[in-house]
């Protein structure tokens, strides 16, 4: 869809001309003499409507406004939070087939970070998926203009927001798409499409390839499966050659049955969301390529399916990682681990500012934190600082777990370097120090999405998290880049003619 940034306060958001207007009230609110301001005004006093966020009221074809419906919503305190969950009330509204065009108006100036929430969740809000379907009602609100008392002031955060639209979107439709339409193969061909954008460039190698790379954990978990796997390789140059990149390597696993250690067959068709990890550094680069930082981002993602044929590694089996290190498959259902880890080592040769690994990894960290926060283990405390802090900025938060040495004592085998699984206890803990036993002195984290990376139930569907962790952590580390530039001296009149 599009959006549209428009400097209106309320008396030209009167006369705007669309289907629906929206209308934020934050607490505090003063009224002007316009005919908007005074009904609002009177809803206000008669205790129709409170600011309190999300509270809202609803008119159909007020005196004096042009538009054809009118919600009155309350703001609270004007926080991004705040205006998110205002925004959210009145889904519904902005979901309805008879809104083509809405006007989202805020009554007070914005707080920082709320014109992009309310981008954002106007999109949430109107979001349909329909990549398989026949007959379905596609997206009926086609513009949303975000009104606002001075555009020039927030334009920054607007295009912020709609750059994560893209980007979630991207992550949403990659992750909704079932397993047969969302192969290996499939998902290198999208991101090939993002290398058509500027700055993106995109590698793939396919089975030949990684085997002379060495990458033995990544090829056994391929071997059940008739799809042929694909390594996907992307990079994003916005700052100089000598500038190290931040590696995102994001888990691909298009379909996961468990393989010989087969899953129990209700809810398996969820298993198509497997791949949370790898759509999310897709939609990453996707945002990228709108938002264009100063800063170099490499994307990785090992991608295949985790099937139970006759070739399919068994429970027992010995691999060897391209890290050399071998590996003990004690369950073929802890499969993540093994193609991430090849993955990894892979990522060491950019030689990183660090490395950040995304995957739908673990039941047991969506026992530990439900839906609500991703899982964060990380060797750095610098990098888990600015990554959580990333996290409360995109409203797309994590929580840091311990990575205790203790916990790999579970990991021993008396006949590989390792085990892929340590037992049911601290098992999100157990699977991180997995990880950890390829990524040496990098700084490194993991963000396990089991819980946050698609919904079950009537809202079954893919969230597109974390991808507004991941651009918000990237923003912030090409400002810092920025600030510790030095500045290029100011040469005189006398050294240009030189």
């Amino acid at each position: 869809m599009n959006f549209d940034l428009k400097t209106l306060d309320l008396a030209a958001a009167a006369s705007e001309k669309c289907d629906l207007l929206v209308v934020l009230l934050p607490e505090g609110f003063k009224p002007g003499k316009d005919a908007l301001s005074a009904l609002a005004a009177l809803a206000l006093k008669n205790g129709d409507l409170v600011p309190k966020a999300g509270k809202h009221l609803q008119l159909y074809q007020a005196p004096a406004i042009a538009a054809r419906r009118v919600v009155l919503v309350g703001q609270g305190d004007g926080s991004a939070r705040a205006t998110r969950q205002a925004v959210q009330a009145v889904a519904g509204a902005l979901k309805a087939p008879q809104t083509k065009r809405a006007v989202l108006c805020f009554a007070a100036e914005p707080a920082a970070g709320a014109v992009s929430a309310a981008v954002q969740a106007v999109a949430d809000a109107s979001y349909v998926y329909t990549a398989t379907k026949t007959k379905v009602e596609a997206r009926s609100l086609g513009r949303c203009v975000l009104g606002v008392p001075g555009a020039t002031a927030v334009r920054t955060d607007f295009d912020t927001g709609v750059a994560l639209v893209a980007g979630v979107e991207f992550a949403r439709e990659w992750g909704n798409r079932p397993a047969n339409h969302a192969t290996p193969t499939l998902l290198a061909n999208a991101a090939k499409t993002l290398a058509k954008l500027p700055g993106i460039q995109c590698k793939i190698h396919g089975p030949a390839e990684v085997a002379r790379l060495g990458m033995g954990a990544f090829l056994a978990v391929a071997r059940g499966s008739e799809e042929p796997l694909r390594f996907i390789e992307l990079r994003y140059n916005g700052a100089g050659k000598d500038q190290a990149p931040v590696v995102l390597v994001g888990k691909g696993i298009t379909f996961d049955t468990g393989g010989i250690s087969i899953k129990p067959a209700a809810e398996m068709d969820e298993m198509k969301f497997d791949m949370g990890g790898a759509a999310s550094v897709l939609g990453t680069f996707r945002a990228l390529a709108e938002l264009q930082p100063a800063i170099n981002v490499v994307g990785l993602v090992p991608a295949c399916e985790n099937m139970p044929d006759g070739r399919a590694v068994k429970p027992g089996d010995v691999v060897t990682s391209m890290s050399g290190q071998t590996v003990e498959i004690l369950n073929t259902d802890a499969e993540g681990r093994l193609v991430l880890c090849d993955a990894l080592t892979y990522a060491a040769r950019f030689k990183p500012a660090a490395v950040v690994d995304i995957a739908t990894l673990t039941g047991a960290c969506v026992i530990a934190l439900g839906g609500v926060r991703s899982g964060l283990f990380a060797n750095n405390d610098a990098l888990a600082s600015a990554l959580q802090q990333a996290g409360e900025t995109a409203q797309d938060p994590c929580w840091r777990m311990p990575l205790d040495d203790d916990y790999a004592d579970g990991l021993k085998s008396n006949f590989a370097d390792m085990g892929n699984v340590a037992g049911r206890a601290g098992g999100s803990i157990t699977a991180a120090k997995f990880l950890q036993k390829f990524v040496g002195e990098l700084a490194w984290a993991h963000l396990d999405i089991a819980g946050t990376a698609w919904k079950g139930g009537a809202a079954k569907g893919a969230t597109g998290r974390p991808v507004g962790l991941l651009v918000h952590y990237l923003l912030e580390q090409s400002r810092t880049l920025a600030a510790a530039k030095p500045a290029t001296p100011r040469r005189t009149a006398r050294a240009r003619a030189a």
